[in-house]
């Protein structure tokens, strides 16, 4: 028997709370348009000895991808796994607006003149066009990052999947890495992002990495069979 939309909306009703995307975007592009020219500047002196490397556009927007796909795939298998990866990465994002919205920040670091004219190149260009160097910390790209690595090293689905985690990890390490070689973030932005996501760690997973124990919340985690 076919399954009927009320009955798939039913049984994926966990998908309610994805509308954060509705006040995370909104939040943040009243933020791309105030946060202009009047801001605390972030730098660290070792920015100015990290080199400006445009092939690292290509993990810089596979974050895009990164996410959402590791959104969809514990929204369809796992429903604990889903939410613990979106309150990881929620929780988070709503700290990033708020510390943007009281403590406004840009920085100086991208280049004036590109020493290259590739394709990677223009698609920095077309980054730079479209998002501004501001509201920088703590870093999302790199505390996301982060946030879908722990989700797939908690997954016990993904547990034999040595080359899902292998591939993760690759993943988010050059995402990190990018956002200082495209000079997007200050070094201070992805340490900070860094702190956040170890904070968070304790708090959704209860340091289960650490202790080699899976935590049980309440009742057993629901697996969703496609």
């Amino acid at each position: 028997m076919k399954e009927t939309v009320k009955d798939f909306l039913y049984r994926y009703r966990h998908g309610w709370i994805l509308s954060y995307f509705l006040i995370y975007l909104s939040w943040f592009a009243y933020l791309e348009q105030t946060v202009t020219r009047r801001f605390h500047v972030i730098h660290m002196p070792v920015d100015d000895y990290i080199p400006f490397i445009e092939v690292f556009v290509i993990p810089y927007f596979l974050w895009f991808g990164y996410v959402a796909l590791a959104i969809a795939y514990f929204f369809f298998t796992n429903a604990q796994d889903y939410y613990k990866l979106c309150i990881f990465l929620f929780v988070g994002m709503t700290v990033f607006l708020v510390v943007s919205t009281v403590y406004p920040n840009g920085h100086y670091l991208r280049p004036r003149v590109f020493e290259s004219d590739n394709i990677f190149v223009a698609m920095v260009q077309g980054l730079y066009m479209v998002d501004t160097p501001t509201n920088l910390f703590p870093s999302i790209h790199v505390y996301n990052s982060i946030g879908v690595h722990l989700s797939v090293m908690h997954s016990e689905k993904l547990k034999e999947k040595k080359w899902v985690r292998r591939i993760s990890f690759v993943l988010m390490a050059s995402i990190i890495a990018s956002t200082m070689f495209l000079k997007q973030h200050s070094v201070f932005d992805v340490i900070t992002g860094c702190i956040m996501a170890i904070v968070m760690y304790t708090l959704v997973y209860g340091g289960e990495l650490l202790t080699g124990r899976r935590r049980v919340y309440g009742r057993p985690y629901r697996q969703i069979n496609s």
